[in-house]
């Protein structure tokens, strides 16, 4: 199985882009807010504000990861002492597990039973995950056990 979503790793084959729905273990789901992505409980016509994860998939528990038909990525950067997750306007299909720069685009997949955890390639030991209360910004954080934040999601592909 994981021979057929993964690329094949001389590029011969090209990456396919595929849509997942993402809500954490709290049943907020994802969507866009003044070009921030948040996690909310989204009801009624909201229900259509639902960002689906766009994924590309470079090795068996390697992703890409982007929002927008793949036009806005999902990035992990450093800036001085402080980690935090971006959105970058780039094109997911144009990016390469080859390229140094592209590194903080990957995310490793960690499957737990039914949910999975998503931590940055770049920034080992940094995880995507949500606030408990909802509205608030998708974020990244180094402590994943800690009460406050949620890293475990239902992935589940569109």
């Amino acid at each position: 199985m994981a021979a057929e979503t993964a690329c094949h790793p001389l590029g011969k084959r090209p990456c396919r882009m595929q849509a997942f729905r993402i809500w954490d273990i709290n049943q907020k789901t994802f969507y866009l807010r003044n070009n921030q992505l948040v996690a909310g409980y989204l009801q009624g016509s909201n229900t259509k504000l639902e960002e689906k994860l766009d994924v590309v998939p470079i090795e068996p528990h390697a992703v890409f990861l982007g929002i927008r038909g793949g036009k806005l990525c999902l990035a992990c950067v450093k800036s001085g002492d402080e980690t935090k997750l971006q959105l970058e306007a780039v094109n997911i299909t144009d990016l390469s597990k080859n390229k140094d720069q592209d590194k903080r685009f990957t995310f490793i997949l960690s499957d737990s039973g039914p949910t999975t955890s998503f931590e940055s390639a770049a920034c080992p030991g940094w995880f995507l995950c949500t606030a408990l209360e909802a509205d608030r910004p998708v974020s990244l954080t180094n402590t994943p056990e800690e009460a406050m934040m949620v890293t475990k999601f239902y992935f589940q592909k569109d």
